[in-house]
């Protein structure tokens, strides 16, 4: 139990959560630490995650904290001392941002990085241990309906069997391509010609200067890559995102190693070698799709990409589901759900967009080439460490309310 977060004595309300993806999870366990009674359906019957690592900034550190995972997330996640931000092709310094302890000093929490499997595993072992949440698995969302005294959430097996789960309210937290979406907002996600490539490999097999605690950032005309050690340390995670012109159909699909390469045929030494190493490498289109308009109305509220993807240029896309279930948890403080829903939508919004438009104009400023890029290496190099951090305080200094 998350500390002063005592049960209310009222029943709680009855939530069905689509999803059990980290915003999912996170959202049934602040919804359970509040004494709601919560039931999780996800489509997977197993829960694996390879090749792919993410960023815990301080606004999401500490509501993981908060939920009693402290002493889990310490044994699997690392604290990067700082980003080193490079010329691609040069190999040139640009810049650095200050984590480690500057961003535990400044803003209260850490900033983390850790595998995705690994936060998947503590979410579902604490979900596991609370009596109040129920984990359907095999089940995806196919419908929602909602009367004036409640709502009901449609799922399917993989066999055909149809459920129906009554709540009071919905959430969905089904993803980028969520079924429920369309209920409240229909924009379609828009492609936007890049892809992410992701590949894990073990620590000892990338070149020595790149073995440290720390983040890399190379920045080049049209690409980037951003390498950090994941798995306590023992496997470096690995990001490029270079454009392409065609759509994978799949969330993820494998890649041609030989192809990343070729893409990266000009990089500096260091970073061409790393890119060597894995052989096997997974591929997601990104795509793009403003902040659902409303996030929640009557009993459905959206809920991580499902509401506002974040293109992956602030790594923010987990934060900010783990911000987006701390806020409904708290919304839902005193049990009327229209009036907490809207409550919900208003607050999430605008900092959702907020940060969809920043990390568009990261975008912009990591894949820029000539003058531009020229003016981009100067501002970072001036700005020094500390300032490099200051300049996002906004993001990560962000705390929830304790109520609605």
């Amino acid at each position: 139990m998350p500390p002063n977060r005592p049960v209310p004595d009222r029943p709680g309300l009855r939530v069905a959560i689509a999803g059990a993806g980290i915003g999912g999870l996170t959202a049934a366990l602040a919804l359970a630490a509040r004494g709601h009674t919560v039931t999780l359906a996800e489509r997977r019957t197993a829960f694996s995650e390879v090749g792919a690592g993410l960023q815990l900034s301080p606004n999401a550190s500490r509501i993981l904290t908060d939920l009693g995972l402290g002493p889990s997330l310490r044994r699997v996640a690392t604290e990067p001392s700082g980003v080193r931000i490079r010329a691609l092709a040069s190999g040139r310094q640009i810049g650095e941002v200050a984590l480690g302890a500057a961003m535990r000093e400044r803003f209260g929490a850490p900033y983390l990085v850790i595998h995705r499997a690994d936060l998947q595993t503590i979410l579902l072992d604490a979900v596991r241990s609370r009596p109040g949440i129920r984990l359907l698995v095999g089940r995806s969302a196919a419908g929602f309906a909602e009367t004036r005294e409640g709502a009901s959430l449609t799922v399917t097996s993989e066999s055909g069997r149809i459920e129906t789960l009554s709540a009071d309210l919905v959430v969905a937290a089904d993803g980028i391509r969520s079924a429920l979406r369309a209920h409240l907002d229909r924009r379609r996600l828009m492609p936007v010609g890049e892809a992410a490539w992701r590949a894990t490999l073990p620590r000892d097999r990338a070149p020595a200067a790149l073995q440290g605690d720390e983040t890399g950032l190379w920045l080049g005309r049209g690409r980037h890559v951003v390498h950090y050690p994941v798995a306590g340390g023992e496997r470096i995670n690995l990001v490029a995102v270079l454009p392409q012109a065609e759509e994978e159909p799949d969330w993820s699909a494998p890649g041609d190693p030989a192809r990343l390469r070729a893409a990266f045929a000009d990089a500096a030494a260091p970073l061409a070698e790393l890119l060597r190493v894995p052989d096997t490498w997974l591929v997601w289109t990104l795509a793009d799709r403003r902040v659902a308009a409303p996030m929640a109305r009557g009993r459905l509220a959206l809920l991580g990409d499902a509401a506002h993807p974040v293109m992956p240029y602030l790594a923010q896309g987990a934060a900010l589901a783990i911000e987006d279930a701390a806020v409904l948890a708290a919304c839902l403080s005193d049990g009327a759900v229209p009036a907490a829903l809207a409550a919900y939508t208003a607050a999430r919004a605008p900092r959702a967009r907020a940060i969809q438009s920043q990390a568009r104009r990261n975008g912009r400023i990591y894949h820029a080439g000539g003058v531009m890029a020229a003016g981009r290496d100067l501002v970072m190099g001036r700005l020094g460490p500390a300032r490099m951090t200051e300049r996002y305080a906004w993001l990560y200094g962000w705390q929830p309310v304790s109520d609605a």
